[in-house]
């Protein structure tokens, strides 16, 4: 173990929990909501073309989007909190195998998805989600986002695995260097070139490899694990190891993909506005919710640690933490952005049947944001401490177990109406399930300190 290794341990250990949680999660928590621009980036310059076609193609490639970031962060969680939990233990060869091997594992993942996407892609488009007036910009626009699969879910990989070591700064340089650039390159592109659409889907691609590099960088600097071919281990130990941390994200971000198909096609009857309004939905309460989630990637480091340590209690401290002053916030959001529905909208889609049916859908989920507080802080704990079944259960509850046939049964008895109330439904049924589950796993770190103290 190396000085600088040794500081980061004791830093990860010893730090009081609110000020070292509140340290590893102010880059996070910029990553995400520059990540969040660069997410509404695209749709905000389409939308300047003035076709509500254009601007649903952006939306129905999301969910492609949502699969090629669900690889990488299978992977990138997978390895992640196995690095967390070893680093933890003071085992660093193993926890600098895991890194290289989660890291080939997505570039070569990412490779697969380019491949099969670019010879199967008028099919891929229709699965989608794309009407036929759409397709012809979602062929566009989907044709140039898959060269970028690779260095995707290899950067999400980089992104993750940095944040697990405690270097949220380096993965925030990392990822905002890239947002940045996707937003300067999109009107370049999209006008000055006169691209279109695809030119917002090269901005993209250009924006992530940028990322990818400064990522790949950030690796070889502050104690980190570097990555290093000769580390790969094709062995099946390392990946039962990624599967157990990796599947709860694996399920929601994939889940995520398929609900955003689900939603679609529920609102494709309504006309292309419908799906318009809901793809800047999306957008907006992602980058509600970014801010929260940011917050709590910086306690995944902070878990991870002092779970491999055995100090049980600074792992409940930080949950506790995290979820009052998650909480906080996202009723603050939830309010301004109740009031403000139709502007918000506006922003990106001035267009009154865009409007209408977009402020309506925001106004639900705002009534249930704050529920995302406890529900994805508890997911993240127990994804990061190694309970796998509980934590994917959470993980496909909200976009999956729930929302999935509740977009389509609300839809068939509540017309429009339903589609816009689903995803608010969904959360509510999601958080009583995680107030039992939290519980549980609180109680078992209670029996576990109690245990260690004893011995």
């Amino acid at each position: 173990m190396d000085e600088k290794q040794e500081q980061k341990f004791h830093e990860m250990t010893e730090t009081p929990v609110s000020r070292l949680i509140c340290r590893l999660a102010l880059p996070c928590i910029i990553s995400m909501l520059v990540t969040s621009f660069y997410n509404m980036a695209d749709t905000f310059f389409v939308g300047m073309l003035k076709s509500n076609s254009a601007t649903g193609a952006v939306g129905v490639v999301f969910s492609l989007m949502a699969i090629i970031q669900a690889v990488g962060f299978f992977f990138g969680h997978g390895s992640g909190n196995y690095i967390s939990r070893e680093l933890g233990k003071q085992n660093y060869v193993e926890a600098a195998n895991m890194a290289a091997t989660g890291f080939f594992s997505a570039l070569a993942a990412g490779a697969a998805i380019c491949a099969l996407g670019q010879v199967f892609l008028e099919p891929l488009a229709m699965l989608l989600g794309s009407t036929a007036t759409i397709l012809p910009y979602t062929k566009a626009y989907l044709r140039v986002i898959l060269l970028g699969a690779p260095w995707m879910t290899s950067s999400l990989v980089l992104n993750n695995q940095l944040r697990y070591q405690g270097s949220a700064a380096y993965a925030m340089v990392g990822i905002a260097s890239g947002a940045v650039l996707n937003i300067v390159l999109d009107p370049l592109l999209i006008f000055s070139l006169g691209l279109g659409v695809a030119g917002a889907a090269w901005a993209t691609i250009i924006s992530q490899f940028v990322s990818f590099c400064l990522l790949l960088a950030g690796t070889a600097r502050g104690g980190n694990l570097r990555i290093r071919l000769s580390n790969l281990q094709l062995k099946l130990s390392y990946g039962v190891q990624i599967v157990r941390g990796g599947l709860p994200s694996l399920a929601r971000q994939g889940l995520a993909s398929v609900a955003t198909i689900c939603l679609n096609r529920a609102a494709g009857p309504y006309g292309d506005a419908a799906i318009a309004a809901m793809g800047v939905v999306q957008r907006i309460t992602m980058f509600g919710g970014s801010a929260m989630i940011g917050f709590g990637q910086g306690f995944q480091p902070v878990c991870g640690f002092n779970y491999g340590a055995k100090l049980y209690r600074r792992v409940k401290e930080g949950f506790w933490f995290c979820v009052k002053t998650s909480t906080l916030f996202l009723l603050a959001i939830s309010a301004l952005g109740f009031a403000f529905a139709p502007q918000l909208i506006a922003l990106f889609r001035d267009d009154p049947e865009v409007i209408a049916c977009g402020a309506a859908a925001l106004r639900f989920q705002c009534v249930t944001l704050s529920a995302m507080s406890w529900t994805t802080m508890s997911n993240m704990m127990l994804q990061t401490i190694g309970k796998t079944a509980s934590a994917t259960f959470l993980a496909m509850a909200r976009q999956g177990i729930f929302f999935i046939p509740l977009v389509y049964v609300l839809s068939s008895s509540l017309g429009l109406l339903g589609v816009e109330m689903t995803q608010a439904v969904s959360d509510v049924l999601t958080l009583l399930c995680a107030l039992v589950i939290q519980q549980r796993a609180l109680r078992e770190l209670d029996w576990l300190e109690r245990g260690k103290s004893v011995e």
